[in-house]
Formats: C-alpha cells, sequence, structure tokens
C-alpha cells in the first residue's frame, strides 16, 4: 500500500505485534487477534492466556482454586477427560502445560484420566502430529507405572473435529462429541501412535483434518467414552475454538445437533472462554480483569463509535478490543454492525471475503459524519493467510488493499484522521524458513507452506487532511507495541491517555 508508505518515517513505522510486547510469554510466541485487539483497545499490556495459565501451574494456585476443587469432585468415582489441541504451536494450547495438568491432576487425586486429542498442523508443521501423540503415550505410561489408570480415549484433526469457531459448522463438533462422549467414530484403533499413522497414510491426510478415531481395549469397547460422575476439561486456554464445545457440554438446554447422551459431568475450562456468556461457568485459571479500556475512556467522553466487521473478526473489533466485555458501553454513542461470513467453504474459495461490504459501512458512517471514531478489521490476511494458499492470498491483499481505499476517500471527504495497523502478522510471509531465513523445503524438494501467524512487527501508518501538520512518530519509542496505540488513537482525538498506558507513539512538532 505505497500511499500510506508515503512520509515514512514520519507518518509510517512498525510495532511489535507478538510475544511480551502483547501479554504472551515469550518472544518466540506468535500474535493472536484476541490478544492483539485486547492490547489495542486496553492500552496496556495484560498477561494473557498462555501466561496466565503458565503462573497458575508454577505457583501450583490452579490446584487452589474453585474450577480445580469443582472437578475434583468426581475424582474418587468418576474419570477426568482432558480435551484440547496437542501441540507445542502456542496458539490454542501448548503440551507442556497439558503435562504439567496431567501430573498435578494425579497428584491431587485424579485416579483414572482420560485424554482425547485434536492433532494440529496449523500452527505447527503438518505430520507433527506422530511426534506429539508419541511424548503423550509415553508420560501416560509413566502414570501408569505409578497406578494411575491413564490412556488417550479419542483423536481427530482439529479443523474437521472439535474445533469450529463462530458456529461456523455445528457437524466439527459433532464429530467431536461423538468420539469423545458417545465413543463412537468410523475409525477404531488400539492406540493413538497407530490411529495417526495410520490415518496419515491416505495421500490427501493432514493434521487439521484427520478422521475422528477412538480407542478400544481387545473386545472393541471404547477406553473412554464420557458418563455420568465424570470430569471434563478443555485445556486450550485461547477461547474462540472451545466455545461450541463448551455450550455443547454445558447447556441443558441445547439444540445445534442431536447429542444422543447428555452426561452429567463436572465440567470447567482451562480459562472462562466468553465473559458475557459466562461460558465455561467453572474454568481452572481467572481472566485478566480488563478496566477502562480506550473504547470506554472514549465514549464517556462523548466520542461517538461506530465498529464493523465480518463474523469472523466482530469480535475483535467489539468484545475483545473492550477488554473482554460483550456489548455497549452507551448504546446512544455507538453502533456496532455485523456483517455475516461466508459459511461452509474454506476462505481461500472466496478470497475478498466481506472486505468491500464491510468498507462501504465504513464509508458510510464516515459520510453520516455521527461518528468520530469509525473502527474496522478487514480479515483477508489472516483468515486467507491460514489456508496456505498464495494465489488466494494475493487476491485477499488486493481486495483489502480496495477496502482502505474506499475508507480512505471517505476520510479525504470529511476532513478526518486515519490510523491503518494490524493485530498481527500472517500473509506478509508464506513460507517456513530455515535459521538464515530461506524457505524451507520438504523432502522432496518442495516449499514449505506456511499457515500460521508470524512474529512480525506490523505496520502503522497515520495521516488525512484532518491530521496536524507538525504530527509526527516518535523516535523515542523504538520498542512500541500494539498497546501503544490506543494513547496515540486518544490523542488523535484531542485527549491525554491515562497515565498508566503504554506510551502514544506520536509527538507534534513546530513545523
Amino acid at each position: 500500500m505505497n500511499s500510506l508508505k508515503q512520509g515514512a518515517p514520519d507518518r509510517w513505522r512498525l510495532v511489535k505485534a507478538h510475544g511480551t510486547a502483547v501479554g504472551l510469554p515469550t518472544e518466540d510466541d506468535m500474535g493472536n487477534s484476541e490478544v492483539g485487539h485486547n492490547a489495542l483497545g486496553a492500552g496496556r499490556i495484560y498477561a494473557q492466556g498462555a501466561k496466565l495459565v503458565d503462573l497458575a501451574l508454577a505457583s501450583g494456585k490452579i490446584y487452589e482454586g474453585e474450577g480445580f476443587k469443582y472437578i475434583s469432585e468426581c475424582f474418587n468415582n468418576g474419570t477426568l477427560h482432558l480435551i484440547g489441541l496437542l501441540s507445542d504451536g502456542g496458539v490454542h494450547s501448548r503440551l507442556d502445560q497439558l503435562q504439567l495438568l496431567l501430573k498435578g491432576a494425579s497428584e491431587h487425586g485424579a485416579k483414572r484420566i482420560r485424554v482425547h486429542i485434536l492433532t494440529d498442523g496449523r500452527d505447527v508443521l503438518d505430520g507433527s502430529s506422530v511426534g506429539f501423540v508419541e511424548t503423550l503415550e509415553n508420560d501416560l505410561a509413566e502414570l501408569r507405572r505409578k497406578g494411575i489408570d491413564a490412556q488417550i480415549a479419542s483423536g481427530g484433526g482439529r479443523m474437521y473435529v472439535t474445533m469450529d469457531r463462530y458456529e461456523n459448522d455445528w457437524n466439527v463438533v459433532k464429530r467431536g462429541w461423538d468420539a469423545q462422549v458417545l465413543g463412537e467414530a468410523p475409525h477404531k484403533f488400539r492406540n493413538a501412535v497407530e490411529a495417526v499413522k495410520k490415518l496419515r497414510e491416505d495421500p490427501k491426510a493432514n493434521d487439521q483434518y484427520l478422521p475422528p478415531f477412538v480407542v478400544v481395549d481387545e473386545s472393541g469397547k471404547p477406553v473412554g467414552p464420557i458418563v455420568d460422575g465424570d470430569a471434563v476439561v478443555t485445556f486450550n486456554f485461547r477461547a474462540d475454538r472451545m466455545v461450541m464445545l463448551a455450550k455443547a457440554l454445558e447447556y441443558e438446554d441445547f439444540d445445534k445437533f442431536d447429542r444422543v447422551r447428555y452426561p452429567k459431568i463436572h465440567y470447567a475450562g482451562m480459562l472462562q472462554y466468553d465473559g458475557e456468556l459466562k461460558l465455561p461457568s467453572r474454568y481452572l485459571v481467572s481472566p485478566p480483569e480488563i478496566e477502562r479500556t480506550s473504547g470506554e475512556y472514549l465514549v464517556h467522553n462523548g466520542v461517538h463509535t461506530f465498529a464493523c466487521s465480518e463474523t469472523v473478526k466482530f469480535g475483535h473489533v467489539t468484545f475483545f478490543w473492550n477488554g473482554n466485555r460483550s456489548g455497549y458501553f452507551n448504546p446512544f454513542m455507538e453502533e456496532y454492525v455485523e456483517i455475516p461470513s461466508d459459511v461452509g467453504i474454506t476462505f481461500n474459495v472466496q478470497p475478498k471475503m466481506k472486505a468491500i461490504e464491510i468498507a462501504e459501512k465504513a464509508r458510510d458512517a464516515i459520510l453520516s459524519r455521527k461518528f468520530q471514531q469509525v473502527r474496522v478489521n478487514l480479515p483477508n490476511g489472516d483468515m486467507v493467510g491460514h489456508t496456505g494458499d498464495i494465489q488466494a492470498t494475493i487476491v485477499a491483499c488486493k481486495a483489502a488493499d480496495d477496502a482502505v481505499k474506499i475508507i480512505l476517500d471517505a476520510i479525504e471527504q470529511v476532513g478526518g484522521i486515519y490510523v491503518v495497523t494490524a493485530d498481527h502478522g500472517n500473509a506478509e510471509d508464506m513460507v517456513k524458513r530455515n535459521k538464515f531465513g530461506e524457505p524451507s523445503k520438504d523432502k522432496n524438494g518442495n516449499v514449505q507452506i506456511l499457515t500460521s501467524h508470524t512474529c512480525q512487527p506490523v505496520p502503522i501508518a497515520i495521516g488525512g487532511p484532518g491530521l496536524a501538520p507538525g504530527v509526527r512518530f516518535r523516535k523515542d519509542v523504538p520498542g512500541g507495541g500494539l498497546a501503544n496505540v490506543a494513547a496515540t488513537v486518544m490523542n488523535l482525538h484531542g485527549f491525554v491517555a491515562p497515565s498508566d498506558y503504554e506510551p502514544s507513539l506520536i509527538e507534534v512538532v513546530d513545523n
């Protein structure tokens, strides 16, 4: 987007969008949309997902909380089931946290444990599932040596089994339910290593889309269906792909698919996945309390606000932006518009997604002159980037460009100011790289496609006819990240940010 780069470095720079800059544990942790929008909206850095769980596990606090006490009531007579993504990707879950939880739960009274695994291949390399399953099997064998009845009970690929999001396709959750709860699946194996190896023999197989399987004993009976009196923990720390399963496990009144059997269980999430729905009602680790977000501050100071995206990112420009809080701060001051995302197709089939529709809504909001802030998310680079389809991703980025142009033209008409940035990287790098930065190749010499987010910084550009001539990016915040954007935006609205916000990226110089 060359038009935005003019005036660099005064009005264009990079900001950090991963790792500690967004509250994640290490600089190896790629950013994601939830923590990114939390930081953008909150103006401060909060310990997030993985980090909260790490702290709770390291201190042992997790075993003292209400959530763990609730599930441990089932340990004497029931089974503890752990359901989640098995990888060290660090986006939705982490293997080492599962390992610590297995150890801790067994030390705190769990006598019978069943793990229901979801293979990854999206945040980690395709094919890495086998190694993760072998590692887990070794840990469970160790627990069995200590007299604990622990084994893997079922599995499947994350995008085909359980981990749908935004109610895109309930069949995905049903496939998981059938395997995890009912003990029914098209594929039955004596152990999970054999299952994953065998299912990967299909030439089209991919860790993300492995079909569901159950592990059975010598008589062909499933080793771990979920039944009355059992405890269940979903161990992912990221919310978006656990909410639907949480509803199926928690809601007595449920009509999204036929559950056949609804076991009376004690269920807890690793974290609470939806603060507004209070879902799940029990959880092992408490969320960060994000108060006094920039959105709330601006609304209370008379700034009329419009927010819009399509379904897949609508929650990000509202719920996550507002500190994990649903609804309006003031319905008379705000309007949120959700454009339904395409359903039933992968995003590379329609890579333009709803970019133009979002831009047109933003344009109309700007030209109405009713709002002083118009906030949108164009999801194309992320959602199509995840498919690994490079040609489609180029189309996606072009669509996002066209959408930005529509918005900038409207800003031009009303004499406004723009801020263009991103919540994390994805489409800017579509290949895996070795330590020298060269594209990695597989054993057949093909370049390995990167489907995950990246750890790259993201651009931020400011401009528009309303921007005072002397405004420019400061030189003394070189390590600035997404959390610095809130104070920046507040300054552009003419306000001083609260003193505990991360510092603004801009200054005014006399020309």
